[in-house]
């Protein structure tokens, strides 16, 4: 059977479409041959994302990114569906993660999944959970913002100190500074002065200077050739202080404040009018009465001897004494 010119042409061309529309299908991430399923996850936004980045399980490509779309919720705000077609038979469980990471230094994008601890598979059509790693830029605004901060304190800082330094190192300062140096200047030259009148001095005193060394080395040598002696006096005041500490000293010590603390306790009694020797040094009545007692004492000693027939009779021949006592 002869085929026509025309029938191969349209073989070829039907060809061509048909490849056309596979490779086509193939780059946006579509296998027209094999059986897929269709996952979905709706991101705040997707940093560089595109369409036939890989959708990867453990590092292994299991699908690619199908389709970006912009979606508008109920409140009037935006958000990202992202569709995932599935290239590999892989049982994903639900509500596992779709994480956007960075595949490569160059800032390529892909989704890794990570797996949730349902035991429910996700089936096709339904939507894992969003998440988006830390861009690189990002990281490095987070990284370089508080050095800049330090940056802009450090450049503060400066400016006040050399503002500080401008106000200080004024005209009067720099003269206050140049006196300041002239007076330092002249205060070397006098002691450079001073040290050549103490070289003058120890030279004229040489001679004095060497005869108080010779004596001190004499010192020296005495109390070298008396070292024994000296050990024995200071074994002798070792062995009074060890005798004084053996002794009873403390114990005696002891005793004498505690007599003294007694007697400031007599004494507070006494001037507090406690006791005899309180009352009596308190007390006037108690004096009132030894003076009275006193002076009675010394009147019947009076009467006694103006009038002792009143007290005492004698009688030889037993006739009484009929003298009348005296007023």
């Amino acid at each position: 059977m002869k085929v026509s010119k025309e029938l191969k042409i349209g073989i070829v061309v039907v060809a061509a479409i048909g490849l056309f529309i596979y490779g086509f299908n193939f780059l946006k991430g579509a296998d027209i041959f094999n059986r897929k399923y269709e996952l979905f996850a709706v991101y705040p936004k997707i940093d560089g994302l595109i369409e036939a980045n890989p959708l990867l399980v453990n590092g292994f490509k299991v699908g690619q990114v199908n389709k970006i779309s912009l979606i508008q919720d109920n409140n009037g705000k935006y958000a990202v569906l992202v569709r995932f077609l599935m290239t590999e038979d892989v049982k994903i469980p639900k509500h596992s993660t779709a994480k956007i990471v960075s595949s490569d230094l160059l800032g390529s994008k892909a989704v890794e999944v990570v797996y949730s601890d349902e035991t429910e598979f996700a089936q096709s059509g339904d939507t894992l959970l969003p998440e988006s790693e830390v861009g690189l830029k990002d990281a490095v605004d987070k990284r370089l913002t508080p050095l800049q901060k330090k940056a802009e304190g450090l450049i503060s800082s400066i400016d006040s100190v050399m503002t500080v330094i401008q106000y200080v190192l004024n005209n009067k300062t720099r003269d206050n500074l140049d006196k300041s140096f002239e007076s330092i200047k002249k205060a070397i030259q006098s002691l450079e002065k001073t040290c050549y009148k103490l070289d003058d001095l120890v030279a004229s005193e040489k001679v004095k200077i060497s005869s108080i060394l010779s004596k001190l080395n004499n010192l020296a040598t005495t109390l070298d050739n008396n070292k024994g002696r000296i050990d024995n006096i200071l074994g002798n005041f070792s062995t009074l202080s060890d005798s004084l500490a053996k002794s009873q000293l403390k114990d005696a010590i002891a005793s004498a404040d505690t007599t003294l603390h007694e007697l400031n306790i007599l004494m507070a009694q006494i001037n507090k009018g406690q006791g005899t020797i309180g009352k009596l040094v308190k007390n006037d009545s108690l004096y009132n009465h030894l003076n009275k007692a006193s002076d009675d004492l010394d009147k019947l000693l009076y009467d006694l001897r103006q009038n002792p027939g009143r007290y005492v009779h004698i009688s030889v021949f037993g006739k009484k004494d009929k003298s009348k006592p005296k007023d």
